[in-house]
């Protein structure tokens, strides 16, 4: 929807201008960790053909950067340069004249989209004042003639700072994926264990509610639900199985959350009781409490 169109409808590798031409738009992706939003992601853009593959360059039309935390406009300018084959900064490079080099060579190699990953990494613990630089670097990359769709994916953190600001929050649409809901997706999700079953060569024992923990195992996520499977299979696989069970998926996922064996959701009956996620233990107060005993002591 964000690129525009030939006469015969087919997309082209240009974005849609808005406000008198003036101005691209961007997308949100927004959801929880561990539900698959980067596959996703790269899967749309890798499966598009005018956006994979630029004929004058042998590149993709998009560029894709992970934000590395903590993370300032410069080092993120740093690594998108990076992505794009420059290799070297000046160490004295300001932020305005690395973003000048930015905006530069997206243009240069045609660039169509640029894909910033964990972008709730961008505001997280910054002042008003750095908050409001960044998000003026975003608006920035979506104004001018050499403009791009900004796609930013990260977790809801990234939501609430996409709204605070009006003029960000009007150019970017926000995908938040819903979470996979048991009774809802219980039977899609047991395809999919049985399609990874098929893949593997194993046969799969669909007992005791198998895809329905499956869910709540992890979380109600996508990609969690990929990850636990290919997990228990290759336990399954390891031990010479012919058919993966739920003490397979017991023994991968109980390994990866360091649960005992009552809290396990593929053990356990009251398996949808199991609260996943148990407020953490405050440090402050954890360390304020070892403090006291060493000076009763």
């Amino acid at each position: 929807m964000l690129l525009d169109k030939a006469p015969d409808g087919m997309p082209l590798p240009v974005p849609v201008r808005f406000a008198a031409d003036l101005e691209t738009r961007g997308i949100a992706v927004i959801e929880a960790a561990g539900g698959g939003k980067t596959t996703a992601i790269r899967t749309v853009l890798t499966g598009s053909d005018i956006l994979a593959h630029n004929p004058l360059t042998g590149a993709p039309r998009f560029v894709h950067v992970s934000v590395e935390s903590p993370a300032t406009q410069k080092s993120l300018g740093i690594a998108i340069l990076r992505e794009t084959g420059i290799d070297h900064v000046a160490p004295r490079a300001t932020v305005w004249e690395i973003w000048r080099l930015v905006r530069h060579r997206l243009a240069d190699m045609g660039i169509v989209v640029l894909w910033i990953d964990e972008a709730h990494d961008l505001f997280d613990q910054r002042s008003p004042r750095e908050l409001d630089d960044m998000l003026k670097m975003l608006k920035s990359l979506m104004q001018g003639e050499a403009a791009v769709i900004v796609v930013l994916s990260g977790t809801d953190l990234l939501s609430g700072i996409v709204r605070s600001d009006p003029q960000v929050d009007r150019r970017f649409r926000k995908i938040h994926p819903r979470a996979l809901a048991i009774g809802a997706d219980t039977a899609d999700v047991a395809d999919l264990v049985q399609l990874y079953c098929d893949e593997a060569g194993l046969r799969c024992a669909f007992r005791n509610n198998l895809a329905s923990r499956v869910i709540h195992a992890s979380r109600g996520r996508f990609g969690r639900v990929i990850e636990t499977t290919i997990d228990a299979i290759g336990r399954a696989l390891q031990e010479g199985a012919d058919t993966l069970t739920a003490e397979h998926f017991a023994e991968a996922w109980g390994d990866n959350e360091g649960c005992s064996w009552s809290q396990n959701v593929f053990v356990t009956e009251n398996w949808a009781e199991i609260d996943l996620d148990p407020e953490p233990l405050d440090l402050a107060v954890l360390r304020g409490c070892r403090g006291q005993r060493q000076r009763e002591r």
